[in-house]
C-alpha cells in the first residue's frame, strides 16, 4: 500500500493507526457482486430516463468545483473532477479515488475523483476529507466544519495504487419531510440554500424535496379554474405554516401570503432547482393531493368535495379549520392535478419524472372498502401521468406508521392501485418502526430506508446508532428484498451530526458498521485531535443518549420547554423501584422507568442513565483546555450540558411538586427559585454557540419582508410556530403548545421562565391562601403571557457570546457535582438538605 506520511495534526500520529483506518474501513467494505434488489429492478425504467436527461458532464463538473471552492478553497487545484459512465462501475452508481497520474510542483492536481454524476464527484471527496484527512463536515449551526487536519495543498495522502471505489448499493439517498420546509427552512435565502445544497451533495444525497415556491405556482394553476388571488388567501398559511396548509391540516393560519412572497419564493425554487440539476441530483416535485380552496366549490358546486373534519383547532373555528378535499375520482381532480404537473414544467422547464403526493398524510379516507381506496389511488397516480407521462409517485410512508386505518387489505388497495415501478413508498421511520419487516417488503412495491429521528426540530440528544448502522443493510440483503435507497426524513435538521454524518454514509455501505469503532473515528475527526478523555465520554453517548432501544418517539417534552398544563395534585410522582431505592433519573437497575402517570402531565422521555452522561460531561469539561479552539467541541459541549441541566429541570420540577403536594410553602419558595434560577443559566449557557441562538430564526424572518408591515406578520409567524401555535382563547390553550420547542437562547429567558415564574406563583398564592391551585387563573396568565410575546418586536442577539468552556465548567459545579447525594432519599420524604442544598 503506497501512501503518503501523516500529515502534522492528523488524527492519527503513526503510519500504524493510518493503516488500520484504511483497513478497516476499505478492505472490510467488499462489494458483493451484484447489489441490485427487485426493487431496482422495477424503477429501472425511471433510472434509465434520469439517467440519460441528466445535466452534461461539463455542467455537474464545473458544479462540483463550486461546492470544492466554496468548502475549501485553498485546495481548489487539488483534486481533478471526471465525470465516467456508470459502465465503468458495473452499471451502478459509484467515485472513485485514485492518485493523479502525475504530481508535480504546488498548483497541480494530486487525487483524481471520477464519479457517475457531481454528487458521486463531491461524495468522493468527502470520503477522502474524512478517511485520509480526518476532516469533518457539518452544519455551520452544529459547529460547522473541522478541516485544520487537512493537510496544505501538495502535501496531501495518497491513496493506494489500486485506487478506492465506492458503490452503492442503491440507487437513490432521499433527504427532507414534508415538514422540514417550515421547521427549518421557513425564512431561508439562496445564500443559505447553497450552502445546503453543497452539504446534500457532499453527503450523497441525490433525491431532495423540492417544495420552495409552489404556492406560486397553485396561484396560476387555480386562475385555470376561475379561482382569483383574492380566493386564495384564505388558502394558503403564514410563511411558517405552508406545511400544513400544503396537507390540508388547516388554511389561512398565518396568511395572507403576500404577492412578494410568492415571487421571491418562486425565483428562489428556481435557483434551487437549477443548482440541483447541475449536480446531477433528481429533485422531487409536488403533486395534487386534492386539497383546494373554499371557493372551488362555489365555481363546481357538483363537484365531490369534502369538507374535513378539525385537525387540533380549540373550537373548530372556520377562519383556519377544515379544510376542503376534492375526491380523487372526480373528473375536476385529475384535470387540477394535470394542469400543476404542466405548469410546473413550463416554469422549470424539467422534471425528474418523481413527485410527492400525501393525500392520506393525517387525512383517513372516508371508508375503509378496498375498492375505494384503490379507486382513489389509481386517480391521483393518473393525475400525476396526465401531465408527465413518465411520472412516478413518491409517497411518504407515515400513514401505515401512524394510522391504524390502514391494515393489510386497505394497505394493500392503495399500493397495488399503481402499476409496478410507478409508486415508491418512503419507510418514513424505519430506525423506530419498520414498516418493510410487517408489511412483507410493502407488499412488493419499492420503497425507502429513511431515518425520522427529529420532530419539529426540537433540540434533544438523541438517535439509535445500531440500527442506522445496521437497518439499511439488513432491509437490502433481505428475501426478495424491494429497498431502492436510503434517505433522512427528519422534521428538523441542525441537531445530532453525528446521527446525521453516519446516515450519510449508509448510502455506500454494503455491510454492517461497526458502531464502536466508527465512534471513536468520528471524535477524532469532529474535533481534528485524538484526546483519550473525548474517546471515553464519546463511548459512554453511545450507550447512553445514542442508544434509544425502546421505541418510543421522541417528541421533547422537557418541562423547561414544554411546561405542564396541570393541576399540581393530578401529577403523579415516581414510585418506589423494585428493589426498594429511587435511582436519580427514576431509572431502577432494570432500565425500565416505573411511573404512575398522571392524566394531564407526560413525563418526558428517558431512556438512559443520567448519572452516566453527567460522567461524559465531566469529560468533555476535562478535555476543554486542549479542544476549546474548536466551534465542533464548543457546540458539543453546550449541547451535552444543556443535555444534562434540562434532565435535572425534570426532576427539580418533581421536587417543587412534591413540597406543594406536603403543603411546604418555604420548600416550594426555594426550588421554584431554584428552577427559575437554572432556566436563566442555562440561558447564558446557550448563548455562548451561534447554533443555540433565537435570533437568527426571527431576523431571517424579517429580512424577506418587503414592509414594516410584513417584517410584524413574518416575525409574529416565527414566534408563533415555536411557540403556542393555533387558536386558543383566554382559558383554553392550544392544542400544539409547544410541539415546536427549542431549546434557544432568548427563548428560555425571556419566554419558557417568564411561563414557569407565573405557574410557581399561582403554586405559592395556594399555600398561603389555604385553598386550591386555581387553574383557570394560571392559563389565564400564561395564554396572555405567549400571546403577548408572540406580537412583541424585541430584537434578540444573533452572534453568539461567552465562553462555552467556563460556563459549562461553573454550571456543572453549581449544579450538577454532587447530584447524586441529592437523590439519595425518597421523593415522598424529603429531607431538610434536600429542600435547601447548598446549590
Amino acid at each position: 500500500m503506497a501512501m503518503a506520511s501523516p500529515p502534522s495534526g492528523f488524527i492519527f500520529n503513526t503510519m500504524i493507526g493510518l493503516c488500520m483506518l484504511f483497513y478497516f474501513f476499505f478492505f472490510s467494505e467488499v462489494p458483493v457482486a451484484d447489489c441490485s434488489t427487485i426493487g431496482v429492478e422495477y424503477i429501472s425504467r425511471l433510472l434509465e430516463i434520469q439517467d440519460r436527461e441528466r445535466a452534461t458532464a461539463s455542467v455537474q463538473i464545473a458544479a462540483a468545483y463550486g461546492t470544492l471552492n466554496r468548502l475549501i478553497p485553498s485546495h481548489s487545484s487539488s483534486f481533478q473532477f471526471n465525470i465516467i459512465p456508470k459502465e465503468h462501475c458495473g452499471g451502478e452508481s459509484c467515485f472513485k479515488l485514485t492518485n493523479y497520474p502525475s504530481v508535480s510542483e504546488g498548483g497541480s492536481p494530486e487525487i483524481l475523483i471520477s464519479g457517475t454524476t457531481g454528487v458521486e464527484l463531491l461524495s468522493g471527496l468527502h470520503w477522502y476529507l474524512k478517511y485520509w484527512c480526518g476532516a469533518h463536515i457539518s452544519w455551520r449551526k452544529t459547529g460547522g466544519v473541522q478541516l485544520s487536519s487537512v493537510p496544505k495543498s501538495g502535501s496531501l495522502p495518497s491513496i493506494q495504487d489500486s485506487g478506492i471505489v465506492m458503490k452503492r448499493p442503491t440507487p437513490w439517498s432521499y433527504y427532507q419531510n414534508a415538514v422540514t420546509s417550515s421547521y427549518t427552512f421557513a425564512w431561508w435565502d439562496w445564500e443559505r440554500w447553497e450552502k445546503e445544497i453543497d452539504w446534500m451533495a457532499i453527503q450523497g444525497i441525490n433525491l431532495p424535496l423540492a417544495f420552495t415556491g409552489q404556492e406560486a405556482i397553485w396561484q396560476k394553476v387555480f386562475q385555470n379554474f376561475n379561482i382569483t388571488a383574492a380566493d386564495l388567501n384564505n388558502f394558503f398559511g403564514g410563511p411558517a405554516f405552508l406545511a400544513w396548509s400544503r396537507m390540508g391540516n388547516m388554511h389561512g393560519w398565518g396568511g395572507p401570503l403576500p404577492q412578494s412572497w410568492l415571487d421571491q419564493q418562486l425565483i428562489l425554487q428556481k435557483k434551487i432547482l437549477a443548482r440541483t440539476y447541475e449536480l446531477g441530483m433528481n429533485p422531487v416535485l409536488p403533486a395534487f393531493s386534492g386539497n383546494v380552496p373554499a371557493a372551488l366549490k362555489l365555481v363546481y358546486p357538483s363537484a365531490k368535495i369534502t369538507h374535513l373534519g378539525n385537525w387540533f383547532t380549540v373550537w373548530s373555528d372556520p377562519r383556519w379549520c377544515c379544510t376542503y378535499l376534492l375526491d380523487a375520482t372526480d373528473p375536476l381532480f385529475i384535470e387540477i392535478g394535470k394542469t400543476f404537473i404542466r405548469q410546473q414544467l413550463t416554469e422549470y422547464g424539467r422534471t425528474s419524472h418523481i413527485y410527492n403526493c400525501d393525500t392520506f398524510d393525517e387525512n383517513t379516507p372516508p371508508v375503509d372498502d378496498p375498492e375505494y381506496i384503490s379507486s382513489l389511488a389509481a386517480a391521483i397516480f393518473s393525475g400525476m401521468e396526465s401531465g408527465d407521462d413518465d411520472a412516478v409517485w413518491l409517497m411518504q410512508g407515515w400513514l401505515f406508521t401512524d394510522d391504524p386505518f390502514w391494515k393489510p387489505p386497505q394497505m394493500k388497495a392503495l399500493l397495488h392501485s399503481i402499476p409496478v415501478g410507478k409508486l415508491v413508498v418512503l419507510d418514513l421511520y424505519a430506525e423506530v418502526k419498520p414498516v418493510w419487516i410487517s408489511s412483507e417488503q410493502f407488499y412488493g412495491v419499492p420503497y425507502i430506508w429513511c431515518m425520522l429521528h427529529n420532530f419539529a426540530g426540537n433540540i434533544e440528544m438523541y438517535g439509535i446508532l445500531d440500527a442506522i448502522g445496521s437497518g439499511p443493510i439488513d432491509a437490502r440483503l433481505s428475501k426478495n428484498s424491494t429497498m431502492v435507497g436510503v434517505g433522512m426524513s427528519m422534521e428538523g435538521i441542525e441537531q445530532n451530526p453525528v446521527v446525521y454524518d453516519l446516515m450519510s454514509e449508509m448510502a455506500f455501505r454494503h455491510n454492517r458498521v461497526n458502531i464502536k469503532t466508527w465512534i471513536d473515528l468520528y471524535a477524532k475527526r469532529r474535533y481534528g485531535r485524538s484526546v483519550s478523555s473525548i474517546l471515553d465520554a464519546w463511548n459512554i453517548l453511545y450507550h447512553t443518549v445514542y442508544n434509544c432501544t425502546d421505541g418510543l418517539n421522541d417528541k421533547n417534552r422537557d418541562v423547561i420547554v414544554a411546561f405542564p398544563d396541570a393541576d399540581p395534585f393530578s401529577i403523579a410522582l415516581p414510585l418506589l423501584s423494585l428493589n426498594g431505592r429511587y435511582h436519580h433519573d427514576n431509572y431502577p437497575s432494570s432500565g425500565k422507568a416505573i411511573y404512575e402517570l398522571g392524566d394531564s402531565y407526560n413525563y418526558p422521555h428517558i431512556w438512559y442513565s443520567t448519572s452516566e452522561v453527567i460522567r461524559a460531561l465531566e469529560l468533555f469539561i476535562a478535555s476543554g483546555d486542549q479542544l476549546s479552539e474548536s466551534s465542533t467541541y464548543r457546540y458539543d459541549l453546550v449541547d451535552l450540558t444543556r443535555q444534562a441541566l434540562a434532565k435535572y429541570a425534570n426532576q427539580l420540577f418533581l421536587k417543587v411538586i412534591e413540597a406543594y403536594q406536603l403543603g411546604n410553602l418555604p420548600a416550594v419558595s426555594h426550588l421554584s427559585q431554584k428552577f427559575l434560577g437554572l432556566v436563566e443559566d442555562m440561558d447564558t449557557l446557550l448563548a455562548c454557540h451561534d447554533g443555540f441562538l433565537l435570533g437568527p430564526w426571527l431576523e431571517s424572518a424579517k429580512q424577506l419582508a418587503q414592509n414594516e408591515e410584513q417584517k410584524k406578520q413574518f416575525e409574529w409567524n416565527a414566534r408563533t410556530q415555536i411557540t403556542m401555535w393555533f387558536d386558543n382563547t383566554e382559558e383554553e390553550a392550544s392544542l400544539l403548545r409547544d410541539y415546536g420547542n427549542k431549546y434557544w437562547s432568548g427563548l428560555l429567558r425571556y419566554y419558557y421562565g417568564p411561563r414557569a415564574a407565573v405557574y410557581f406563583k399561582f403554586l405559592i398564592q395556594s399555600l398561603e391562601k389555604g385553598d386550591g391551585f386555581r387553574l383557570k387563573e394560571w392559563r389565564r396568565e400564561w395564554i396572555k403571557l405567549t400571546n403577548d410575546w408572540q406580537s412583541s418586536r424585541n430584537v434578540f442577539a444573533i452572534k453568539s457570546n461567552g465562553n462555552a468552556l467556563n460556563i459549562s465548567r461553573w454550571l456543572y459545579e453549581k449544579y450538577l457535582k454532587d447530584l447524586d447525594s441529592l437523590h439519595q432519599s425518597s421523593p415522598g420524604y424529603l429531607k431538610e438538605s434536600e429542600l435547601f442544598p447548598s446549590s
